[in-house]
């Protein structure tokens, strides 16, 4: 796909427009269900970058399908997820056809749950520099002695709070949780993300293929079902790493390679503006080719690898 034809911000006149997310253009289909178009869009340190990352949206919705297919009813079975079935092409006028076909899911209008579920099998990010502090993320204690990259123990749920488009997530405990939604729905979004986690670990691992750390996201249905949304396990909302170069990685104490948008992040840290370290605040710097080049190709890998 070239920059021409990649879609940064959908115009799906057709249909009401709920929101636009960092990623996503939410539409109201009726009042039961919403078209959700994956844009080419690109966050990082919660700022949307000004370029696009052309096809990114088609292989984030077919990554969002193979893993919805293999945690759904005809594979692990763990939780129901908000897939329709129904085609996305069939809610929309022909001429915007070419705007939803392959990057867009047509979904169950849920009640969403003020919180990310966030599960780390592995210490890295914004988990690493807590533990170097006070040896806990996000209030879970952890042994003496990891490193950066190091696998943890067991994986730990870390939630985080969903902050409005632009703002910060907030890392909060799973005691917050249970004061914002209560205690039985803050256990079942625990146990069923952790379950959910490992699962999908074991799938990549077999494929060469670490996933460090994740985020789902919930909502309710009108009977009260606990349902997964948005999107699950792509390279936006997870760390993915290839299995080949974590040793390494591991003994010299280095952030693995890896097959997410970290490579945009690497480069953000390096950026400036005006000839200044960017405040990583918006707008962001511009992205140069090679960079949109590369953080593609970071994400395809991962798709090809996952779905060889």
């Amino acid at each position: 796909m070239t920059a021409a034809s990649a879609v940064h911000t959908s115009s799906i006149t057709s249909l009401p427009l709920l929101a636009r997310g960092k990623v996503r253009d939410n539409y109201a289909v009726g009042d039961d269900r919403i078209l959700m178009v994956a844009s080419d869009r690109i966050s990082a340190f919660d700022v949307i970058m000004g370029e696009p990352i052309p096809g990114k949206g088609a292989l984030l919705t077919q990554m969002a399908l193979f893993w919805f297919d293999k945690l759904g009813p005809n594979g692990a079975n763990l939780c129901p997820n908000h897939l329709t079935g129904d085609a996305p092409e069939s809610v929309v006028t022909p001429a915007e056809v070419p705007q939803v076909t392959g990057r867009s899911m047509l979904v169950k209008r849920l009640k969403p749950i003020p919180v990310e579920a966030v599960v780390r099998g592995y210490l890295a990010g914004s988990g690493w520099k807590e533990y170097q502090e006070n040896r806990q993320v996000c209030g879970v204690p952890l042994p003496e002695g990891l490193t950066n990259a190091a696998k943890l123990p067991e994986p730990i749920y870390t939630p985080a709070a969903k902050a409005e488009v632009g703002e910060h997530d907030e890392n909060i405990t799973f005691e917050k949780t249970v004061e914002m939604i209560g205690l039985d729905l803050a256990t079942r979004i625990r146990d069923i993300s952790i379950a959910i986690y490992k699962t999908a670990a074991e799938i990549a691992a077999s494929k060469g293929i670490i996933i460090a750390d994740t985020k789902f996201e919930f909502g309710l249905d009108k009977d009260g079902t606990l349902v997964l949304m948005d999107e699950v396990l792509t390279p936006d909302s997870s760390r993915y790493w290839p299995a080949e170069g974590y040793a390494q990685a591991l003994a010299e104490g280095k952030n693995p390679p890896s097959y997410d948008k970290q490579y945009l992040r690497d480069w953000l840290e390096q950026a400036t503006v005006d000839g200044k370290p960017w405040g990583k605040t918006a707008p962001a710097p511009a992205l140069p080719a090679d960079v949109v080049a590369q953080t593609f190709a970071k994400y395809q890998e991962a798709l090809l690898r996952l779905t060889a």
